[in-house]
C-alpha cells in the first residue's frame, strides 16, 4: 500500500472509498455522485436482491461479481451516511423498505432496530454463522440480526512524537488528565462520528454514570479539540496523519497502527492503548417486508462465507467474526484486539443515548 491509510471510520470513509465502490459496483448498479444507488435501481427487481448500507461498504473486485455468477441474482446496493443514519433511514421507511439485507448496524444502534421490529430472522447455512452466535446483540433472541464484523475504537498515539519530545506515553483513559498531556489530546465530535459516538460510549463504561461527566470536564480543562470527525482528527491534527498536526493522541481504531508502517519500514510509528477501547460490532439482518427474503438469506450467508470474511481487513478494515480465516500478518503483529474493551450494555445504549450526547455537549462544547 502506497499511501498507509487507518481504518475508514463510517462517518469519513465517503472520501477514501466513494470512487473505489462506485467503480467496484458498476456492473452492478448505478452510482450516484453521493455513492448510493440511483432511483432506477428497484429494490427487490426479478431476480435481484438489495442490499442497504451505510456508506463505507466495500468488497474487494470480483467478489461481488462471483455470487452473481453462482446465485443468479443481480445484486444492487443503497449506501446511506453512517450507521445512525441507515438505522433512521430504516426506521422511517419500514413500511416501505429500501431493499432486502441491511449491513451496517453497530451495536450503538442495534437495539433500536430491534425494537422497531426492522429485521426479521433467517435460516443461516455458513459455518461461521456459529462464530456470529458470539457477538449476539443481548435480547435478541430470534437472531434477526448476525454479526459480520468487529473492531475497537482506541486512543492512538505518536510513538515516534513522544520518543522525540521526551515525555512519556499515556497508558489509560485517566492517564489523558495529567497536565503532562494538556493541549496534546484529539478526539471526533460523538454527535456527528461513529468512532466519536464510540470514545464516548468508551468512557461511559469505564466511569459510569456517576462519573463520565467529570471525565469530559477534565479533558476539556485540559486543553481537549474536538473535530468534527475521525478524518479531521487523524490527517489534519494527529501529528502522525500526514497532515503534521501537533496533537500526538487521537481516536482511531486498534488497526490502524499497521498503515502507519513507513515504506520501506518494519515497525508502525503509532500505537493503539489497548485499555482505553470500546468494541464495535457490525450487524446485517434481513428487512421486514423484504421483497427477495429468500435472497435476502442468501446473502447474508455470502457475508459469512470464507471469501468475504478474509476479505473484511483488507476491504473494511474491521476483523471478521469467522474463526476460520487468518488476519493478515500485519494485522497479527501490530493490530492486537483489546483484552478488556470498555462495555455498555445495547439497552443502556438505547435508552440514554441521546441523553448522553446532550450531557456531553452541554459539558464539553457549551
Amino acid at each position: 500500500m502506497a499511501t498507509p491509510s487507518p481504518r475508514r471510520s463510517p462517518d469519513v470513509r465517503r472520501a477514501a472509498l466513494g470512487a473505489a465502490t462506485c467503480a467496484a459496483l458498476l456492473t452492478l448498479t448505478a452510482c450516484s455522485a453521493t455513492g448510493g444507488a440511483t432511483p432506477d435501481a428497484t429494490p427487490g427487481g426479478a431476480g435481484s436482491v438489495t442490499l442497504v448500507t451505510h456508506e463505507s461498504f466495500a468488497l474487494s473486485e470480483g467478489l461481488l461479481e462471483q455470487f452473481e455468477e453462482d446465485s443468479g441474482l443481480d445484486v444492487q446496493v443503497v449506501q446511506q451516511a453512517d450507521s445512525g443514519a441507515l438505522v433512521n433511514q430504516l426506521v422511517l421507511t419500514k413500511d416501505a423498505p429500501l431493499g432486502d439485507l441491511v449491513y451496517g448496524i453497530d451495536n450503538a444502534f442495534a437495539s433500536r432496530a430491534l425494537d422497531e421490529g426492522v429485521v426479521v430472522a433467517s435460516e443461516l447455512t455458513a459455518p461461521a454463522a456459529t462464530d456470529a452466535a458470539a457477538y449476539a446483540v443481548p435480547g435478541d433472541d430470534a437472531g434477526a440480526l448476525t454479526a459480520i464484523d468487529f473492531g475497537d475504537v482506541c486512543l492512538n498515539v505518536d510513538t515516534a512524537w513522544f520518543a522525540e519530545q521526551g515525555v512519556p506515553e499515556p497508558t489509560t483513559l485517566d492517564s489523558l488528565l495529567d497536565p503532562a498531556y494538556r493541549d496534546l489530546v484529539v478526539v471526533p465530535d460523538p454527535v456527528t462520528s461513529s468512532p466519536g459516538l464510540a470514545f464516548l460510549l468508551a468512557s461511559v463504561g469505564a466511569f459510569g454514570e456517576e462519573g463520565w461527566v467529570d471525565y469530559w470536564a477534565g479533558l476539556r480543562d485540559n486543553g481537549l479539540k474536538v473535530a468534527d470527525g475521525w478524518t479531521e482528527a487523524y490527517y489534519t491534527d494527529f501529528t502522525a496523519g500526514g497532515g503534521d498536526g501537533p496533537r500526538p493522541v487521537v481516536v482511531s481504531y486498534a488497526s490502524s497502527p499497521p498503515f502507519t508502517v513507513p515504506e520501506g519500514g518494519d515497525a508502525p510509528t503509532t500505537r493503539a492503548l489497548l485499555d482505553t477501547c470500546f468494541r464495535q460490532v457490525e450487524y446485517a439482518g434481513v428487512l421486514a417486508g423484504a421483497a427477495n427474503p429468500e435472497g435476502a438469506a442468501r446473502l447474508l450467508d455470502f457475508l459469512l462465507s470464507d471469501e468475504v470474511q478474509a476479505d473484511v481487513p483488507a476491504s473494511m478494515y474491521m476483523y471478521p467474526v469467522s474463526s476460520a480465516v487468518e488476519l493478515p500478518d500485519d494485522w497479527t503483529r501490530w493490530a492486537p484486539l483489546a483484552d478488556a474493551p470498555f462495555d455498555v450494555a445495547p439497552a443502556d445504549i438505547a435508552t440514554h443515548r441521546e441523553r448522553w450526547l446532550t450531557q456531553w455537549s452541554d459539558t464539553v462544547i457549551g
